[in-house]
């Protein structure tokens, strides 16, 4: 068998950066979020420009529409030792 190679961190990416990569790969505007999930579109803004924190119901909020984890969202940057993530 193959050793396993865990990938390396490449770039950091902040939790509004996270927000706005998951927003532009389901191809929705920040108007078109706000719609659907009744956040702001003052609130998205400032959230995908780190000017206010993501609290965890918007997390949640965020996350069933943008079809990911709440984690993705909250912890974009998060590494796991190898030996806990097996």
């Amino acid at each position: 068998m193959n050793e396993f190679h865990p990938a390396k961190k490449r770039v950091d990416v902040s939790i509004g950066e996270s927000v706005r990569i998951m927003r532009e790969l389901q191809e929705l505007s920040q108007n078109q979020l706000s719609s659907i999930t009744g956040i702001s579109l003052i609130t998205l803004s400032e959230i995908e420009e780190g000017r206010i924190n993501l609290d965890i119901e918007t997390a949640k909020l965020l996350a069933i529409t943008l079809k990911c984890h709440p984690a993705v969202l909250v912890f974009p940057g998060w590494e796991v030792p190898y030996e806990s993530a097996a």
